[in-house]
């Protein structure tokens, strides 16, 4: 089937597999933080004695169904130290931030409130036009995006408004639990006049 010079669009991002300082550490804030389920792990064979220290890990992909790996660690103990404070911009890594969606919103607000009992910083709460999101990061400096996904009828009439619409809200107290589901923004395909 011929592709007329184009590449194939792809469907989406498979897997992403991020270098850690500490396996143990990154390992426990994306199982015990994020909530990923680890599935599996490389082990020393014939052809590879001495394998990195790398673990694989799934999200629920409906149903409690696993996949191979959505995210995968890689321990690399001479990466530098990340910085103190995480930033959406500006920041000495080359990840910007790794996006992970949450399966309703109910679902997100509470993982929101389970983050924030366990004293886990939220570096930034969003309304974007086509998600809701916080921001926050782990151990090595990576910025994490938790979100849900507003209705693609609020944004897909014209998604170059909705990527840059954003309100920022507040990141601590009961006020970064809150989530407003009225009067969102409706994004509608602009309208072309002739001149």
């Amino acid at each position: 089937m011929a592709n007329e010079g184009r590449p194939v669009r792809p469907r989406g991002v498979n897997h992403l597999v991020l270098n850690v300082r500490d396996l143990e550490e990154s390992h426990h804030f994306w199982t015990e933080i994020i909530g990923f389920t680890q599935v599996g792990e490389l082990h020393a064979t014939k052809e590879r004695p001495n394998p990195p220290k790398m673990r694989f890990y799934s999200g629920d992909h409906g149903g409690g169904q696993l996949n191979h790996h959505d995210i995968a660690l890689v321990e690399n103990r001479a990466l530098p130290a990340p910085p103190k404070d995480w930033s959406m911009f500006g920041m000495p890594v080359a990840v910007n931030h790794i996006a992970i969606s949450l399966p309703s919103r109910e679902a997100w607000l509470q993982q929101l409130a389970y983050l924030q009992e366990r004293g886990v910083k939220f570096d930034r709460r969003v309304e974007h036009g086509m998600t809701h999101s916080l921001y926050i990061h782990d151990p090595n400096g990576y910025g994490i995006e938790l979100l849900y996904e507003l209705p693609r009828e609020l944004w897909e009439g014209d998604i170059d408004a909705a990527l840059n619409y954003a309100v920022s809200l507040p990141t601590e107290g009961k006020e970064a639990l809150a989530d407003r589901e009225e009067g969102l923004p409706v994004f509608r395909e602009k309208e072309h006049h002739p001149a």
